[in-house]
């Protein structure tokens, strides 16, 4: 079992920032892909970004590439997402999740992901 928990969400101005964490425990040998999604009410869960850990390559959705990077403190065994010049389409709850797929090609499929956070609420108003 891989435990993740997130962090960092709150209600900023457009053109804010945060940044997402996201800690991962338990059974993480393995897990080789980590992802963010997305949910706004109404509307089904989209893949944000995400990392293959063995080489740390990334993957970003269209709508945030340029905006949101990510980043990784190994030792915390922890994933940061940093969210600049947010919008207020950014509104909603991010999950972190895990996958134990041997690669990160479908990434932003939420079938990928075995274990998922509990979410943290992102507000951003014009």
């Amino acid at each position: 079992q891989v435990q993740l928990v997130e962090s960092g969400g709150g209600s900023v101005q457009s053109g804010g920032s945060l940044r997402l964490s996201c800690a991962a425990s338990g059974d993480i040998y393995g897990t080789y892909c980590m992802g963010w999604f997305r949910q706004a009410p109404g509307k089904e869960r989209e893949g944000v970004a995400a990392i293959y850990t063995i080489v740390g390559s990334t993957y970003y959705a269209d709508s945030v590439k340029g905006r949101f990077t990510l980043s990784r403190d190994n030792a915390k065994n922890t994933l940061y997402l940093q969210m600049n010049s947010l919008k207020p389409d950014d509104t909603a709850m991010y999950f972190c999740a895990s996958s134990r797929a041997a690669y990160c090609g479908t990434w932003d499929a939420a079938w990928t992901y075995n274990y998922w956070g509990q979410g943290t609420q992102v507000t951003v108003s014009s």
